[in-house]
């Protein structure tokens, strides 16, 4: 593996390696992404099939399959029990991270993605053997749990067992399985559909089953990470680790005392909670509460959840509407590989600020299209309109891949100190799941009644977020992470008013040197 080293502002360097023990890790733990990407594709492949909607959504079923009472194009799947179905699982994750926040601090990191995974199979197993509209949502209630259990513990995961150098691009590992998820999904339901005798939305839902079975493996085979054992009281375990996972025995002494003088700092904050409202913590608590507001009110979660439902509210057919949420699938999935290689080369502001102006632009075409072609009783979007459609939703996912999927929960996670890691990874995740639980439980009603304008109000959304991004987001690329308050906070033109240099962890910021 290539070996080399990174430099802090104070002179220091920490040596590292590319082991293969933070590739397998980081792999390994990644896969609770593979999870949820899984559950946001599947579900609205399942819900546009007429076998599944027939025994659990006898009036979405009525309107889309027999036409009976429609009252508009854009209104066939507006039903409050179909938007549950979608939107529980979000309301359970958002619940359980406050439980997964005291496990990530006091349990680790390892032991609260292997309660995602038992949570998970769970899950799968009473969604795939669904009798009633009830047992449908248990199984969705217990996959939601999973999901706050593993969105708390592997982005804090990911950070700390990678090199700061290339923390960027092992974090997206994350995102990148949440892409393949749903693209998994998204094949599984295209093949499913076909099977003849209505039971082919049990394999899309038990085939859940084999992303949870291997994040509960790999929980089971990872370390801790190095912050997490020292932050327990686990020294010399911790240090034991981060020799092997940097690779290398003579160098580490000063990268381990960092660590342990900033634990015995967080040690003394006795409320985290209440710490994070603290001035110094300001510029971290804002910026992850407006990323995860933003990234939500993109739109692309109302796409990627609904993505078959959307296709055939246009007037795709069942099996074109698939096929094309396949193809934005792919996309996404390719897009965030691009987001890996570039992130920590190009940096976090220059992706989210182009990827601004490219769904600004992308949404805005296809409202109009829409506004032109599709009307309530009618539908006119001709064969080349429906392909600008499609590419413009493909323009739209890739730019959210490379930016907003990833570094919404990379920023975040490398940003917080020590002390205030677990609770602000809670509160990120906790504000990510009540927007996606806002839009998931919405959109299909907003789509009956803003129609093609809902594509304006998400650009809007964009406009905005990029204002945002381009005065208060501070480059973090190739910076420790507990180095964060000298080198990018006090340089802020806005976010240095905040910080104290009373605060900054002594030895550990050039700053306070």
């Amino acid at each position: 593996m290539a070996g080399g080293g990174f430099t802090d502002g104070g002179g220091k360097e920490f040596e590292s390696k590319i082991t293969p023990i933070v590739i397998i890790s980081c792999i390994m733990a990644a896969t609770g992404g593979l999870m949820f990407g899984y559950d946001v594709g599947v579900s609205g492949g399942v819900t546009s099939m007429a076998p599944f909607l027939k025994k659990f959504f006898g009036d979405v079923y009525r309107k889309t399959v027999e036409e009976k009472g429609v009252d508009s194009n854009y209104c066939k799947y507006d039903s409050e029990g179909l938007q549950l179905f979608t939107s529980c699982l979000y309301l359970a994750g958002l619940t359980a991270t406050l439980v997964a926040s005291y496990t990530t601090r006091i349990m680790g990191r390892r032991v609260t993605m292997l309660i995602a995974g038992f949570f998970f199979m769970a899950g799968v197993a009473f969604n795939t053997s669904a009798q009633n509209l009830p047992m449908l949502i248990i199984g969705r209630i217990l996959l939601g749990s999973g999901v706050g259990f593993a969105n708390q513990a592997v982005p804090v995961f990911l950070s700390e067992i990678a090199p700061s150098r290339i923390r960027g691009a092992l974090n997206i590992l994350f995102q990148l399985n949440v892409t393949i998820g749903i693209l998994f999904a998204n094949l599984v339901n295209y093949g499913t559909s076909k099977i003849k005798g209505g039971w082919g939305w049990r394999v899309s839902l038990g085939l859940a089953g084999i992303p949870a079975v291997l994040l509960t493996i790999g929980a089971y085979l990872v370390v801790d990470t190095p912050n997490s054992l020292i932050e327990r009281g686990h020294l010399e375990e911790g240090r034991a680790v981060l020799t092997k996972i940097r690779g290398t025995d003579i160098n580490i002494e000063p990268e381990f005392l960092e660590l342990v003088e900033a634990s015995r700092v967080a040690k003394e904050v006795k409320h985290p909670f209440r710490n994070l409202l603290k001035r110094n913590n300001r510029p971290q608590l804002v910026i992850s509460i407006a990323l995860q507001v933003f990234q939500q009110f993109t739109g692309i979660n109302a796409i990627m959840f609904y993505a078959p439902v959307l296709f055939n509210t246009l007037g795709f057919k069942n099996d074109a509407s698939l096929y094309s949420a396949v193809i934005t699938g792919a996309v996404n999935l390719i897009s965030t590989i691009v987001s890996i290689y570039s992130v920590d080369k190009l940096g976090r502001r220059v992706l989210l600020l182009e990827a601004g102006v490219q769904m600004f632009f992308s949404q805005m075409v296809i409202a109009i299209i829409l506004g032109f072609k599709v009307k309530d009783h009618s539908n006119e979007l001709s064969k080349g309109y429906a392909v600008v459609v499609v590419v413009m939703v493909c323009i739209f996912v890739a730019a959210f891949a490379w930016s907003w999927g990833p570094l919404g929960w990379l920023i975040p996670s490398e940003t917080f100190p020590l002390e205030t890691r677990s609770a602000g990874q809670s509160v990120t995740v906790c504000v990510n799941l009540v927007c996606t639980f806002v839009i998931a439980q919405a959109f299909l009603s907003m789509l009956c009644h803003f129609k093609f304008g809902i594509f304006f109000f998400f650009s809007g959304w964009v406009f905005i977020m990029s204002i945002f991004v381009h005065f208060l987001i501070p480059e973090t690329k190739n910076v420790p992470i507990e180095e964060m308050t000298g080198r990018v906070w006090k340089k802020h033109w806005l976010w240095k008013r905040f910080i104290d240099d009373d605060n900054i962890i002594k030895g550990s910021d050039p700053a306070s040197e």
